[in-house]
């Protein structure tokens, strides 16, 4: 299983047309690689399933981790449109999101997901929605945890400067039950100064989704946050 290095930026692309597809997420993957190889600061790709393949040959021979958007908490076999872990694995993902607000499980499903993607040896990164979400979810053991409160999500106004409480309470309780896993922090993250801030309330990272993917110039925003993430730590 590849490691995960901190500061941490986890791009979510989600399905914007056009910039999540095709040779806008080539060009995504294209700045990332670039940012990585100027920075060192750990970024994950999480591209629509359509986009996998590709942008996992883009990053190739490089430290960029790539993820699944969602996987379906099911054996394979016989079940049309569903996306088993198994599938994901050979398509080269080095792990998953899981329970994002765009596509939430409950929790046995997490747990399953998770259970099944260790022994696959793929990352988990499982999402919450408020500190006790976190905490009930990091008990399971997943590699990172991200709060976003889903009332901030795609607004611009970012959790770690209009809800830093959200994160610091996450934190704390999350610390109270699993001291190893890695936290993260999303919802309205737009600038390098939001993810310094979100760093400084005791996160290694962001979880970004449009601030990046649908920027005119992607590699300047995504250079700008990465910088500002290894300030913020060190």
């Amino acid at each position: 299983m590849a490691e995960i290095k901190t500061p941490i930026i986890a791009v979510n692309f989600k399905a914007y047309f056009p910039y999540s597809f095709g040779e806008y997420a080539v060009m995504l993957a294209r700045a990332a690689k670039r940012v990585w190889e100027e920075t060192g600061v750990q970024i994950i790709l999480i591209p629509p399933a359509t986009e996998i393949k590709t942008i996992i040959n883009e990053v190739k021979d490089t430290e960029i981790l790539v993820y699944a958007q969602h996987a379906d908490p099911i054996e394979p076999g016989a079940k049309t449109g569903y996306l088993p872990l198994e599938g994901l694995k050979k398509a080269g993902v080095h792990g998953v999101l899981l329970n994002h607000s765009e596509h939430r499980l409950i929790l046995a499903d997490i747990n399953f997901l998770i259970q099944k993607a260790k022994k696959l040896g793929l990352q988990t990164l499982v999402c919450a929605d408020v500190p006790e979400t976190g905490a009930a979810v990091a008990i399971l053991n997943p590699d990172i945890v991200a709060v976003e409160p889903p009332e901030l999500i795609g607004t611009g106004i970012p959790v770690s400067r209009a809800r830093p409480e959200v994160v610091t309470n996450t934190v704390n309780l999350i610390r109270k039950v699993n001291k190893n896993v890695l936290i993260l922090t999303g919802a309205g993250i737009t600038t390098g100064e939001d993810v310094y801030a979100a760093i400084k309330l005791g996160t290694v990272g962001v979880l970004v989704a449009s601030a990046i993917v649908k920027a005119k110039d992607p590699y300047t925003v995504m250079k700008d946050m990465a910088i500002k993430a290894k300030e913020a730590m060190t």
